[in-house]
């Protein structure tokens, strides 16, 4: 039995509506990441499953007892959120025992959850201090603390690491999928930054506008993208696309011919379609060449990206893993076959 699932799950404000009938399973001590632009409606998704949002159709269950008309202290879940909601005039201790004194527990019962939460995070030297005192990940940290004290069978976090620097949030990353490890909790996770989906999930759920692209493995969707959209938004740097021709025995693109790749559902010659390949394919030891013009080269040690212009003028990004190619010089981009992806007019995987 799922630990969470959704049943055609809608929510409008007004006329508006912004869920259009979400349907997925989460299952037991599994990490999922919903992941989107902005807007998409990943955060409303989260705050349906935590109540505190209203769900306007179908049905949401947490474990196997229907969850639309509990109160979010009904559901078993602890909400993690990206302004940390830290009460400013209490300390640490204070701060992450404050559910468990509302509810009047006891005071035994409190410090040992308190110094088990401290010692995961992390936080036993710090009990003491009131928020002001603490750096921005260290904030962070008390806010999950909060949330473990309650032991939740689910946890839910809003964007936690969007407020922190670039090396807090490699850091807080780490330190969220250790929690993981050893708690074993059902986690969901909402983040706009797919390099955090990535490495976080066991399972992804590409979220735009209110409907559910796709759902997978970091990898499956990576390497078997369902759609334009899913190939685009997941990978850094994102997959380059091409304008491609259907012609009688290849399809041209860049300037240069491609054989007809062997796909049932190809359009007939004439036809229009989107050629897709990832940076790292456009640096293969044998293959087909495409030739382009470098315009700017991003060194990064042992890799580079390469910037650079098609004979057609579109624009391709290429990873290298070593170069010491300058702009406007002519270079040539191999790729295997095999790697590219096709997707029709309308943005579909062509399969």
């Amino acid at each position: 039995m799922p630990q969470i699932e959704m049943r055609n799950v809608s929510k409008t404000y007004g006329a508006v509506k912004v869920i259009h009938g979400v349907s997925m399973a989460i299952e037991k001590g599994e990490f999922t990441v919903f992941v989107g632009p902005s807007g998409c409606g990943k955060s409303t998704l989260l705050r349906m499953i935590a109540g505190l949002e209203e769900i306007t159709g179908g049905d949401l269950l947490i474990g196997d007892a229907r969850m639309n008309d509990r109160e979010p202290s009904e559901r078993g879940v602890a909400m993690v959120f990206q302004s940390y909601a830290l009460y400013p005039h209490m300390t640490v201790a204070e701060n992450m025992s404050f559910s468990l004194r509302m509810a009047k527990a006891p005071k035994a019962e409190i410090e040992e959850k308190i110094n088990r939460a401290a010692g995961i995070l992390q936080l036993t030297t710090l009990l003491d201090r009131k928020p002001a005192a603490l750096s921005g990940g260290q904030r962070q940290r008390v806010a999950i603390g909060r949330a473990i004290v309650r032991n939740p069978d689910v946890f839910l976090f809003d964007e936690p690491l969007s407020n922190l620097d670039a090396e807090l949030r490699v850091q807080t990353r780490v330190e969220i999928a250790k929690l993981h490890q050893t708690l074993g909790n059902t986690i969901v996770y909402v983040t706009h930054d797919q390099t955090e989906a990535m490495t976080l999930a066991d399972r992804i759920v590409v979220l735009r506008a209110g409907l559910v692209e796709q759902i997978g493995t970091p990898v499956d969707l990576y390497e078997d993208p369902d759609n334009e959209f899913v190939a685009g938004f997941i990978g850094s740097p994102r997959m380059n696309f091409f304008e491609g021709k259907v012609g009688a025995n290849a399809i041209s693109f860049g300037g240069i011919e491609l054989p007809l790749p062997d796909l049932k559902a190809l359009p007939p010659a004439g036809s229009h379609i989107r050629i897709g390949i990832r940076p790292e394919h456009l640096d293969e030891a044998q293959g087909i060449e495409l030739p382009a013009t470098a315009d700017v080269i991003e060194q990064l040690g042992s890799t580079a990206y390469v910037h650079a212009r098609l004979a057609t003028e579109e624009t391709v990004v290429a990873e290298k893993r070593r170069t010491q190619m300058k702009p406007g010089e002519t270079l040539r981009l191999t790729f295997d076959p095999a790697n590219a992806r096709y997707f029709s007019a309308d943005g579909q995987r062509i399969r």
